[in-house]
Formats: C-alpha cells, sequence, structure tokens
C-alpha cells in the first residue's frame, strides 16, 4: 500500500521522520519568492506576499517576463549567475521601484530541478559587501582556531564568535551520536537563560529529513518562529505541474513540529549551520533567541564560512585527539600478519598473541571460533552461550563486521552476562568453515543528562487518534543507562577490518600455493602411475626368461651339474618367482590409479558375504570365526575394489594370529566422537561412514602404525605367517583414499588390532 504524503498539514511525530519539508509549498515571510523558467526568465509562481512588499498583485506579474520589473543590468546580472556556482554569485543587489521609493533587496538566486528560484530579502546596504568587511568579519575567529589544538576548545571558539557576529542569546555545537541522538558539547549564551552543555537530546528532535537537508544546505535561519508561512501561488508549477522544491531555498517555510518545538523551548528566532565531516552530518551550530532576530545575508555568509573552517578542522582536530591510539592499534596487526605468514594455520597464529588480540579493540575478552572449537582469552560468556551468540550473528547481517555497545538490548539472552559481555565486536573470517572472532565488553552503568525527559507526551484525540507533541521541559532530566559498554571507535572497526583483509589475502595466497603443489603432485603421481605400469611390465618378460633358462639349465645339465650348482639354480628359481610376484603387486597398486572407479550405491552385505565366503575356502582348516553384529550400511563405491579391501583387511586378520580360536569382527561407528576432532569433521562435512575391522591376533607395535602402510613393508621374515609380497595394506590404502576416505589402526600387542576406514554413504 502506497503510504500517504507527509506535509504541513498531516505532520505529527509519529510521520515526522517522512514529512516532505523540501515541498511546503510556502515561505517565511521575512523576503520574496518567484521561481521563474530557465529560458527566458518568465515569472511562473511567485509567493503570495509580493502585494505588501512591492505593491504587486501576484495576477499582475504571473507569466510577465521577469525582465519587466528589473532594469536590463540586473538581469544580466541573474543569467550570469546561472552559469556560475551558485555558492559563489550570491547575494545580488537588487533594486525594485515602485510607486513610492526604490527598494533594495539581496537576491539569492539558483536553479534546481529545471526551474530558476530567485529570493529577495529586503536591505539597507545597497552595494556589495566588499572583501575587506568580509575580512574583517571572519578573520579574528579563524586566526583563533588555527591556535587551538583540541576539539573541545575548537568548538568553544566557534560559539563565542557566531555569537559576536549574530548577537543571539545562545550558540552551541550540536554533535550527533551514532544513534542520531546528540549531545551539546560547547556553548556561549548570557547570563540569565539555563545552560544547555553537556545535554542530550534524543534523535527524533532532528528527523531524518531535516538532517538530509542539513547536508544540502550549509545556513537555516527563522526569524520568528511565530510567522504565518506566506503561499506560493500557483500551487502547482506550469512547468514541471508538481510542488515546486525548495530544498535549496533560504526562505523555505519550516515543519510545523519544529516551530512548536522550538516555542516549548522558549525560542523565537534560530540559525542552525551544518557541520559536515567526510560528506555526513557530524553536528550543528545552533543558534538560540527569545526574541525575533533576522540575520543580514553578509553575516550569514560569515557564519556558513566559520562553519566550513569548523568542518575541515575537524578533521585534524579529532583524529589528532585518538592519533596516539590509532597508532598504537594500527601497529598491531603487523604482528599477526608475519606470525600468519610464517604459520600453516592462522588459528595458532591468532592465539600466541592473547595480548595483543586483546589490546587490538581494547577488549576484555575474546573468542576465536574454528567450526566448533572455541578458543578463549579474558573474560568472555560460557561456551554454550558463545555458541548460540554464533547462531543468532548468523541472521543479523550479511556484512563480514558486527558490533553493538549494547548487546542485551538487541539480545536478550546476553543480560545473563552483561558484566562481561554487553558489548560485542564480531569478525568473520569465513562463514562456510565457521571462522569468527568476537570481542567483548564489560557493561559501564552510565548517568545520561537529557535535555527534558526524551519521552513525548501522548494525546488521544477525540475521533480516536492518537498525537504525540514535542516535549515542553527541557530542563535537566537524568536517566541511568545499564546493558551498556563503551562504544567500539570508528579507528578499532578499521584496524578490524584490516586484519581480517591480512588474514583472507595470506590464506587465499596459501590457498594457491597448496594447489600449485597438489597440481604438481598430481602431475608427479600420475608420471609415477605410468612409470610403475611400464617398468612393472616390461621388468616381466626379461625375468620370465631367467626364470625359464634357469629350469632348462636344472632339465638339460642335471648330470653334469653337481649338488651345489642345482641348489644355487633351484634358489635363482625361488628369487625369480618372488620378484614375480612383488613385480605382480606394483602392477596390480600401479593400476588402482590408472584405472576409473565404478561408483554405484551398493549394499556392504552383499560384498562382504562374497569376501568371507572365499576366505573361508581359503582356510578351512583353521577354526576362524567371523562375526558382523549388525547389518552394514549401503555405501557409494566401486564393488570390486572394496571387495578386495575387506578381502585384504580380514586375511590379514585370520594370517597374523596365533590364537587357536581366530576372531574377526566386521562393523560400523554409530557416530566418531572417539575419533580425532578434525578427522571426527572431515567425516561429517563429507557425509562418510566409518567401518572397522576387529581382530585378536599378534597386534602392531605402535612404532610401526604408518610403515604398515608402506609398499613391500613386512615386520616378519619372509617365510613368518604364511609369507607375502607386503604389498596387502598399501593397496588397501590407495582404495579408501581413492574413494575420499581415510584408513587408520588401533593395536595393542598380543591383544589384536582394529583398522578403522572411512567410505562415503
Amino acid at each position: 500500500m502506497q503510504q500517504e504524503s507527509v506535509t504541513a498539514k498531516n505532520v505529527n511525530l509519529t510521520n515526522c521522520d517522512r514529512e516532505q519539508i523540501h515541498i511546503p509549498n510556502s515561505i517565511q515571510p521575512h523576503g520574496i519568492l518567484f521561481v521563474l523558467a530557465p529560458e527566458d526568465l518568465t515569472i511562473l509562481q511567485v509567493s503570495k506576499n509580493i502585494r505588501s512588499v512591492l505593491g504587486y498583485n501576484p495576477e499582475d506579474i504571473l507569466n510577465q517576463p521577469l525582465a519587466n520589473f528589473l532594469a536590463a543590468s540586473e538581469i544580466s546580472s541573474i543569467q550570469k549567475c546561472l552559469t556560475e556556482d551558485f555558492d559563489h554569485v550570491n547575494p545580488l543587489k537588487i533594486s525594485f521601484s515602485t510607486q513610492e521609493q526604490i527598494q533594495y533587496f539581496d537576491g539569492i538566486i539558483h536553479s534546481y530541478d529545471g526551474l530558476v528560484i530567485l529570493e529577495l530579502e529586503p536591505t539597507q546596504e545597497t552595494e556589495y559587501v566588499n572583501f575587506i568587511k568580509f575580512y574583517n568579519l571572519v578573520n579574528s575567529c579563524v586566526a583563533k582556531l588555527q591556535n587551538t589544538i583540541s576539539l573541545l576548545d575548537t568548538c568553544n571558539v566557534i560559539v563565542n564568535e557566531v555569537r559576536k557576529l549574530t548577537g543571539f542569546e545562545r550558540v552551541m555545537v550540536y554533535r550527533f551520536n551514532d544513534d542520531g541522538s546528540g549531545n551539546v558539547i560547547a556553548e556561549s549564551k548570557t547570563d540569565k537563560i539555563i545552560p544547555y552543555l553537556g545535554l542530550r537530546y534524543p534523535a527524533t528532535d532532528i528527523p531524518l529529513p531535516a538532517r538530509k537537508l542539513y547536508v544540502n544546505n550549509w545556513l537555516r535561519i527563522i526569524s520568528n518562529v511565530n510567522y504565518e508561512p506566506i503561499e506560493i501561488t500557483p500551487t502547482l508549477n506550469p512547468l514541471t505541474h508538481k510542488v515546486v522544491d525548495l530544498s535549496f531555498s533560504s526562505l523555505r517555510s519550516v515543519s510545523p513540529i519544529h516551530l512548536e518545538y522550538l516555542k516549548n523551548m522558549g525560542v523565537t528566532a534560530s540559525m542552525s549551520i551544518s557541520i559536515i565531516r567526510n560528506k555526513q552530518l557530524w553536528g550543528l551550530i545552533a543558534c538560540h533567541d527569545s526574541r525575533p532576530q533576522h540575520v543580514s545575508y553578509e553575516v550569514r555568509t560569515a557564519c556558513e564560512f566559520l562553519g566550513k573552517i569548523l568542518s575541515a578542522e575537524l578533521l585534524e582536530k579529532q583524529d589528532n585527539e585518538e592519533l596516539d591510539y590509532k597508532i598504537r592499534i594500527q601497529n598491531i596487526p603487523k604482528y599477526f600478519i608475519e606470525s600468519i605468514a610464517q604459520n600453516n594455520n592462522f588459528i595458532d597464529a591468532l592465539v600466541q598473541e592473547e595480548e595483543k588480540l586483546l589490546d587490538i579493540v581494547s577488549a576484555a575478552g575474546v573468542v576465536i571460533c574454528d567450526n566448533d572449537d572455541l578458543i578463549s582469552i579474558g573474560k568472555v560468556p560460557e561456551k554454550s552461550e558463545i555458541k548460540n551468540i554464533l547462531n543468532w550473528l548468523e541472521y543479523q547481517t550479511e556484512d563480514n563486521i558486527y558490533y553493538t555497545n549494547s548487546l542485551p538490548t538487541l539480545y536478550p539472552q546476553a543480560k545473563q552476562y552483561k558484566k562481561i559481555a554487553s558489548g560485542l565486536l564480531a569478525l568473520t573470517i569465513s562463514k562456510i568453515r565457521r571462522n569468527y572472532i568476537l570481542w567483548f565488553r564489560p557493561e559501564v552503568i552510565q548517568t545520561v543528562n537529557w535535555g527534558g525527559n526524551p519521552v513525548k507526551q501522548v494525546e488521544n484525540l477525540p475521533d480516536g487518534e492518537v498525537r504525540i507533541h514535542p516535549r515542553k521541559s527541557f530542563e535537566l532530566w537524568q536517566e541511568t543507562v545499564k546493558n551498556s559498554a563503551l562504544p567500539w571507535k570508528k579507528c578499532e572497526i578499521e584496524v578490524v577490518a584490516e586484519l581480517r583483509s591480512a588474514i583472507i589475502s595470506i590464506v587465499l595466497s596459501k590457498a594457491d600455493e597448496l594447489a600449485r603443489v597438489n597440481l604438481e603432485l598430481e602431475r608427479s603421481n600420475d608420471e609415477l602411475d605410468s612409470f610403475a605400469y611400464i617398468a612393472s611390465h616390461d621388468l616381466k618378460e626379461p625375468l620370465r626368461g631367467i626364470h625359464n633358462y634357469s629350469s632348462f639349465l636344472m632339465e638339460d645339465y642335471a648330470e653334469v651339474l653337481d649338488e651345489e650348482g642345482i641348489s644355487k639354480l633351484q634358489t635363482l628359481i625361488r628369487l625369480t618367482q618372488r620378484m614375480e610376484d612383488l613385480i605382480d603387486s606394483l602392477l596390480h597398486f600401479s593400476r588402482l590409479g590408472r584405472v576409473d572407479l565404478s561408483l554405484e550405491n551398493n549394499d556392504l552385505n552383499e560384498i562382504l558375504d562374497g569376501a568371507i565366503d572365499v576366505i573361508k575356502m581359503s582356510n578351512a582348516e583353521d577354526s576362524i570365526e567371523i562375526s558382523v553384529p549388525r547389518k552394514l550400511p549401503k555405501v557409494n563405491c566401486d564393488r570390486i575394489q572394496i571387495n578386495e579391501l575387506l578381502t585384504n583387511l580380514i586375511s590379514n586378520a585370520i594370517k597374523y594370529n596365533k590364537n587357536d580360536r581366530k576372531q574377526v569382527e566386521i562393523g560400523f561407528l554409530d557416530t566418531p566422537e572417539e575419533l580425532d576432532p578434525n578427522l571426527q569433521q572431515k567425516i561429517q562435512l563429507q557425509n562418510q561412514v566409518v567401518l572397522y575391522v576387529k581382530d585378536n591376533g599378534i597386534g602392531i607395535p605402535q612404532k610401526h602404525h604408518e610403515n604398515v602402510f608402506r609398499i613391500f613393508k613386512r615386520l616378519y621374515g619372509k617365510k613368518q605367517y604364511g609369507g607375502g609380497t607386503g604389498a596387502g595394506l598399501t593397496i588397501a590404502k590407495k582404495i579408501v583414499e581413492r574413494h575420499g576416505g581415510e584408513i587408520w589402526l588401533k593395536s595393542e600387542v598380543g591383544v589384536g588390532t582394529t583398522f578403522y576406514l572411512s567410505l562415503p554413504v
């Protein structure tokens, strides 16, 4: 549903943040306004007070060229002004000849929205203000500003000098806070009025539309709050068919809510000069008087100039106040950058510098989150609460940095630990890997001095509507503020952002290097696989020849050879047979890396049944008990290779077993909680199941747990435990890794061994 336009006729405190104060279609009565066509300066609209000021009826001058009423030189000046910068051409000296006398005006002209707007304010000056006069108006103040050191000193000079220039009873510097509220940080006043210095005012005192216009207009004046608005006629502009936009008008009429607010303060005249830093409204130089007060355009120009000087000084003065602190914290990321670059894990690098990690934002506690691992430093909430905060943070913002100095207000659960965590600054490194850094600040109970009770007065109208009034008292009203920490400084947020950029940059750089190494390793592995295949394949031919010729020698020269010669030939034949077994194992191992996997959703129980049948037939004389406690899950695998894998592991369990009754158990884990945390996380992320093959065999000493997976590595003699080439577990490891899993073991000598392997579900 489209919202109703909020204008002076229907505005109230419930909708003043949407009031269209730039199109009031009226002006203040201390001047007159013309809306002109840009091509020929035809008068399209005019303020209705033209009769009382110049003696013309609106209908007498509408649709007439402005040249009919002004001298040619003045028209020429206006046309020239329209080609130049608005700030550098005003005011023009305009004279109107009426039947009684010649009247002089300050002419203020600008073009906007395809129209030319000319405003005339009566003046006694008949000539332009000369440079010397303007210089004298501002020179003393500028010299004093240059000699100030702190921001507060600068603001105190400004309020005193502006009050001298304008004659207002009170001049204040009003600074906006991050939440839109404001504080009076400097004040110059007469003795008879109560001070406002140090008081705070709510954000609703200066609604958003007003703040936007303060950025566009450096100076705003209300000569008398009791004025009757002067309408502009006709209401709609003949060219645009819209109400004329007065965003840059000096005479623009003011919101009735603002006028009521000023009256409640006892203010009759006011003037505001914008203080702008980095194109944002930082504050205002606010001037108040209990009497009507009109300030000449020359003096207003001088005040506006001083406002711009103060705005420029802000950058230096405010930065200087925090310079030492900024320099100190800006140097901290350098330590982390160097440490992170030298460590494989940036988490380890952060933890090594605990104090610096706290000092970087002057926090009392910090938590580093790496998936489900939480590393705490200083005073922080419990781990369960940290996890809840992380879950809450995911829905707060898409930005990488989130901060608040009043966490309990936004997240009520935080009231339980507000004494240590009322302030939160959260840095997201990676949402996917759940890498976060959370800084905490404790609660600081403060007393805030408000300029009157900030809660608005509510009136129930007869028609059932509710009207909220501006407050009427502006005397000291104190509030105790809880659930808040010291606010995070802008420089602290910037340093945290810099730290994140450095971490991301280094991690990405290492990832690129790792990818390059992996690519090179993959290429080398491919070459090794090819070499192993070719070498083992080609070696079989001469080896077979050696074996055959040795057999021929024994058959053809048996009568010539003595017993020692025959023994040596038998040894040669036995060695060639063993070498052929080794080559066959190597050839099979190399083929595993060359043959594509045929992945399907296979029932492990069927594969296992086939493997057990073959094993039992091969070991018919042994007493073997193979148990499967419960039905195994289905896995995504190559059926042939997994059959070989299970056959290898079960065969080894039987082979390396001296017990009369050899027991083998095949099963899977419900949860991988007993595993190494890093391995547990990897298995969960890749949706894998952990199988095990457990035996009651001889066991494997701890020092050989890695060696058993090396190709041709046997822990026992060639003839012990049935011999073999030592390639079985190497092949098993290759099969598991090709499926994207891991294989490892736990063993106790004399008790037995359990092999674990993970496979995709």
